[in-house]
């Protein structure tokens, strides 16, 4: 990967984005895609819209969502410990013992997540269900008082983000659910701006998509599009323990991953198989068989209904401090979406035989 769209990507993995709490980040994708973009708006709900030949046709709209899963700051105790809520899925049973960062109005507070030690438990508590009520956030404090000079209620937490290389082709961080997407479909962008595409192009960093698809459904309702392809993480099944039976089998490294089901346009399907085969793009498939929980459902129901895709990229340990997704897999999925994107023109038929 070539350095400026690695740091790029750097970037947004390493500025937290918890939903709700997403501009720092936003501001960055601005930032980066001003050099190629003909407009950048920021709507009411904080959705980035990047626009490329805005007076072309049909209007197309990529989304990938730059919200992560995260916590917030609930209640603190009079010993300076600190209580939280989550923001998202978040899996209780994998964060006891993780580095966190509290965002402050006074600026990033390192603290770590406590828990009764092992040792200490009563037989029937090992083993036992773990209860967010049942675990702390300690930034070092002595009381409540020294806290409540840096920390307030409502204080977004993620985990600590910094970005890990895995040999070659690998990297880890917190968040590539989805900040990947959003580099995505940035990139994609980028890659219009040097052809002449005929459609209008609108990508777009959606915010609030962990906590119920809300930043798609009021960008695409303000975009209007006739197409839409979101692009989001999806669960890889080549690590153990996994059943390939119900769950598919999808690599890492392998390339993108192109969605097929009820919240897939029929014709948009097919172009994008067909351009991953002219250009000779590794590529696999999924089954979504019902609405898929990612913003191409969102995308779909707007309006009259929307020509909807979902491409996805191969995610090892999602909604942990430990995800992986693969270099290679975000190359080839910014190349298909664009090779697909400039096949499009106003005589393009979405309309389902």
């Amino acid at each position: 990967m070539r350095k400026e769209p690695y740091d790029f990507l750097k970037a947004l993995q390493e500025t937290p984005s918890p939903s709700g709490f997403e501009q720092p980040v936003q501001k960055i994708v601005r930032k980066r895609m001003k050099p190629f973009a003909d407009s950048i708006e920021t709507d009411m709900h904080g959705n980035v819209i990047v626009g490329l030949n805005p007076k072309g046709s049909p209007r197309v709209m990529l989304a990938g969502h730059c919200d992560q899963i995260g916590m917030m700051v609930r209640y603190i105790d009079d010993k300076g410990f600190i209580f939280f809520a989550q923001i998202g899925g978040l899996d209780p049973s994998i964060i006891p013992g993780s580095r966190v960062v509290v965002h402050t109005r006074h600026g990033p507070v390192d603290g770590v997540i406590g828990r009764k030690p092992v040792h200490l438990m009563k037989p029937d508590e090992r083993g036992a269900k773990i209860e967010l009520r049942e675990l702390w956030i300690d930034i070092g404090a002595k009381d409540k008082k020294e806290v409540e000079q840096v920390v307030s209620i409502g204080d977004p937490v993620t985990f600590r983000l910094d970005m890990m290389h895995l040999g070659d082709d690998f990297v880890s961080c917190p968040g590539f659910d989805n900040k990947s997407g959003v580099w995505v479909v940035m990139e994609a962008l980028r890659l219009c701006a040097t052809k002449k595409i005929k459609c209008a192009l609108f990508a777009v960093s959606t915010v609030q998509e962990e906590i119920g698809l809300r930043g798609a459904k009021t960008s695409s309702h303000g975009v209007d599009p006739k197409v839409g392809i979101a692009v989001d993480v999806t669960h890889a099944t080549d690590y153990p323990d996994l059943d390939k039976r119900t769950t598919g089998d999808l690599k890492m490294g392998a390339g993108p991953v192109i969605a097929r089901g009820a919240n897939i346009n029929p014709k948009l399907e097919k172009l994008l198989f067909k351009t991953a085969k002219a250009k000779r793009i590794a590529h696999q498939t999924e089954a979504a068989p019902g609405g898929t929980g990612t913003d191409a459902n969102a995308i779909q129901l707007t309006r009259a209904g929307v020509a909807t895709a979902l491409v996805s990229i191969p995610n090892r340990y999602m909604h942990t401090p430990v995800e992986i997704v693969s270099l290679s897999d975000l190359r080839s999925t910014a190349k298909l979406i664009a090779e697909t994107v400039a096949t499009i023109d106003r005589k393009t038929n979405f309309i389902p035989d």
